[in-house]
């Protein structure tokens, strides 16, 4: 093989290396645009979703213009690599009304928005549930693993923000997240970072589910708490489950909080299992001398391992969002 056959191979090579490069350049990321005054591919994100092809290799980006999108709505388990992003998280709003005790559904039915996909992020856009104070009424139901929100709202009243699935890892920042009962619940790790959490009633912030072989439940860190005029007892939170693991890191805290800081939800055997603590708190809120006597003590070094999304979010797969 003489030296111009060679250079002739190199050349098809390069030619045919530059051009997969193109190509995935140009198709690693597809858009799909959802608008209701039907500029978009489609005018609700249901039919968007419906078009998300199950184990994707490339990322799916499906944007939503403002708009009030009265919809339920499932991302099925084989969904990953999506990117759900609203174009203003105050106007773009996914809403809808079901309640746990309407036709026996239940709390994990009450959803106005499933993600049981792996791999998704979302970006400025608002779910809410819209019932109003009638028990157990969930905005956002998650299930999948490494699921990203920012720069996003979740409005409701009891169980705002469902986070299931036992080894599943969550990652807030700047989201905005309201309710009265428990809003925040669930068994999944998830890491608040920056977040608004504004309570509506003397109640519970939180009920983590975290079970006894997980390390770590909810971190919140550099979170902004408040609460409705007159709200004077509000906790951080209560034990769904015996083991719950919640933590707040340098967090400002407003008068609203009840002084003893954490409920045992009414079982006393709860308080040798909960691993609750607090550490660098701001605000009125975050006066420790009256918190109750079974919360976690925390040092400089486990603050710093809890906010650290390698420690936390450490599992066979590793996952820094």
């Amino acid at each position: 093989m003489n030296c111009h056959t060679v250079s002739r191979l190199m050349l098809s090579a390069l030619f045919l290396l530059s051009a997969t490069i193109v190509f995935a350049a140009t198709e690693s990321i597809h858009t799909i645009t959802v608008a209701q005054d039907g500029s978009g591919d489609y005018n609700t994100v249901g039919e968007a979703l419906k078009k998300v092809r199950g184990d994707m290799d490339y990322t799916t980006r499906i944007f939503i213009k403002n708009g009030r999108y009265h919809e339920k709505l499932t991302l099925n388990v084989t969904a990953q690599n999506l990117i759900i992003e609203g174009e203003n998280p105050d106007s773009t709003i996914i809403t809808y009304d079901d309640y746990a005790s309407l036709r026996n559904m239940g709390t994990s039915g009450s959803y106005t928005f499933k993600v049981e996909g792996n791999n998704i992020t979302f970006r400025n856009i608002t779910v809410e549930n819209a019932a109003g104070p009638v028990g157990q009424a969930v905005a956002m139901f998650t299930t999948g693993d490494c699921i990203k929100f920012f720069n996003c709202r979740f409005l409701g009243n009891q169980d705002t923000l469902y986070t299931g699935g036992r080894l599943s890892r969550l990652y807030f920042e700047n989201c905005y997240i309201e309710g009265t009962t428990d809003f925040i619940f669930g068994a999944a790790t998830a890491l608040f970072n920056k977040c608004h959490i504004h309570g509506k009633i003397n109640s519970y912030i939180t009920a983590a589910s975290t079970s006894s072989s997980n390390p770590i439940g909810y971190v919140f860190h550099k979170c902004k708490v408040t609460a409705a005029p007159g709200v004077d007892a509000l906790y951080l939170g209560r034990p769904w489950r015996p083991n719950a693991s919640t933590y707040f890191i340098e967090c400002e805290l407003p008068s609203s909080i009840h002084p003893a800081g954490w409920h045992n939800w009414g079982d006393a055997a709860n308080e040798t299992t909960a691993r609750y603590g607090e550490y660098r708190c701001t605000g009125p809120g975050s006066d420790e001398s009256k918190r109750v006597k079974w919360r976690k003590k925390l040092s400089a070094e486990s603050a710093a391992t809890l906010i650290n999304p390698d420690s936390i979010f450490a599992r066979t797969l590793r996952w820094n969002p």
